[in-house]
């Protein structure tokens, strides 16, 4: 772990703010690629520890994937038997092994230590379903091993997504590739949280040629088809811009993000209005989108079940407000990198925040705040509401900053340059 003390901002930001590629479109796409029937190229992807890791594992199952300047170049080849470290990557461990059932021999699946606590359960019985042989030792989490066979018939499976959305994707993402493609229909009580995530698996799909979509209120459909291999342009990761835009109005300056595009499925295009309703003014032109703090933080009531790789920072942004904040639909946050409610709720408490921790969610009535030590729990979204506190109060650090390099590498070199100007 590398500590290290957040920067207290001297005067108010004037930036532009260049972010790397989308974690969850690299992700989807390299995925695809290696199922594809002819080679890919990614131009400008996210290289990070999550995209790392899934060009390791279509490796390992054997595709081939190579530089070529800044793009990455991708060859399907045989699947076959492997050895797969998730690390703690969401994507990873919830859309490879999908892919596994069709290798040619066994795919054995671990990642870090508290990868092994994240939910798996439904997933591995969805699988089951479809005829594929898992071996879990009976606990529904990691590790385990796929039994590949070659093939995989497809059809109808029922599951319980309400954990996470990444269930029903990893299935879709595979599902041209099986005999009969595959229909996901969710079980839950509770809707499928991030659904705007899986609108993105859809429209990946669609893009390279499969025949995807809805099938009633909560199933979804992919035919039995070829995958196309072609060139994609990856856009910036909207949701990584959260902590960057958040230093326009905890500063009352202005940061732009260049590129952000008019049109896109990234759950992270939410920021917008929710920035807007925090208190920012938000402008989207063709040179991208300009955020421009007024002076005022506003606390908010919001449902961010949709948008919860949103949270954390917009929970920093409610503990500097002038007025509470309730944060609702984050139950399912409990399965993240960490349990992020109890996480904020340790750490802004720590800081003096006034904070309930309620089981959907966050009550936040700020409160003056001081230093100390912001545990990361190796959460990089942890990490990087962190800093935006650090912006407002002297003598926050961050206890594990590299853990930001999880999905986007060099954070502090890209702070540092945004209060530079």
């Amino acid at each position: 772990m590398s500590s290290w003390p957040a920067p207290r901002a001297t005067r108010a930001v004037h930036a532009s703010v260049t972010l790397p590629g989308s974690k969850s479109l690299t992700n989807r796409l390299l995925l695809l690629a290696a199922l594809a029937d002819g080679p890919t190229r990614l131009v400008a992807p996210l290289r990070a520890r999550d995209t790392l890791l899934m060009a390791d594992a279509i490796r390992a199952l054997g595709a081939t994937v190579v530089d070529d300047g800044a793009d990455l170049l991708v060859t399907p080849g045989v699947l076959h038997s492997g050895s797969i470290d998730v690390g703690l990557s969401g994507t990873v461990m919830r859309f490879v092994p999908p892919v596994a059932a069709l290798a040619d021999g066994a795919v054995s699946f671990d990642g870090d230590e508290y990868a092994r606590e994240r939910p798996m359960t439904h997933l591995l019985d969805g699988l089951r379903q479809l005829g594929v042989q898992v071996d879990d030792a009976g606990t529904g989490r990691l590790p385990f091993t796929v039994l590949g066979a070659g093939a995989v018939t497809g059809g109808r499976v029922q599951i319980d997504a309400s954990a996470t959305s990444q269930f029903v994707s990893g299935l879709l993402l595979a599902g041209a590739r099986y005999d009969k493609g595959v229909e996901v229909v969710h079980t839950g009580d509770r809707a499928v949280p991030s659904r705007p995530h899986v609108d993105m698996t859809l429209d990946v799909l669609r893009r390279v040629g499969v025949e995807a979509a809805p099938a009633g209120p909560a199933g979804w459909s992919v035919a039995p088809g070829p995958i196309r291999g072609g060139t994609h342009e990856i856009e910036p990761d909207l949701s990584n811009a959260a902590p960057f835009a958040a230093a326009a109005l905890v500063t009352a300056g202005e940061v732009r993000i260049p590129h952000w595009p008019h049109e896109t499925t990234q759950a992270g295009d939410a920021l917008r209005e929710l920035l807007v309703a925090i208190g920012a003014d938000v402008r989207l032109d063709a040179d991208g989108l300009r955020v421009r703090g007024t002076g005022t933080i506003t606390g908010i009531d919001a449902d961010l079940r949709d948008v919860t790789e949103l949270a954390t920072v917009l929970a920093a942004l409610a503990a500097l407000a002038d007025s509470p904040s309730h944060l609702t639909g984050l139950g399912h946050m409990r399965g993240h990198e960490t349990d992020r409610l109890a996480a904020m709720y340790a750490e802004l408490t720590a800081l003096g925040c006034d904070v309930t921790e309620h089981a959907d969610g966050l009550a936040i009535r700020p409160a003056p705040l001081h230093g100390g030590t912001w545990h990361a729990y190796a959460d990089h979204r942890m990490a990087t509401a962190g800093a935006v506190l650090g912006l407002a109060v002297d003598g926050v650090e961050i206890d594990d900053i590299a853990t930001t390099g999880k999905t986007l590498p060099d954070f502090t070199g890209l702070w540092s340059a945004m209060l530079a100007g």
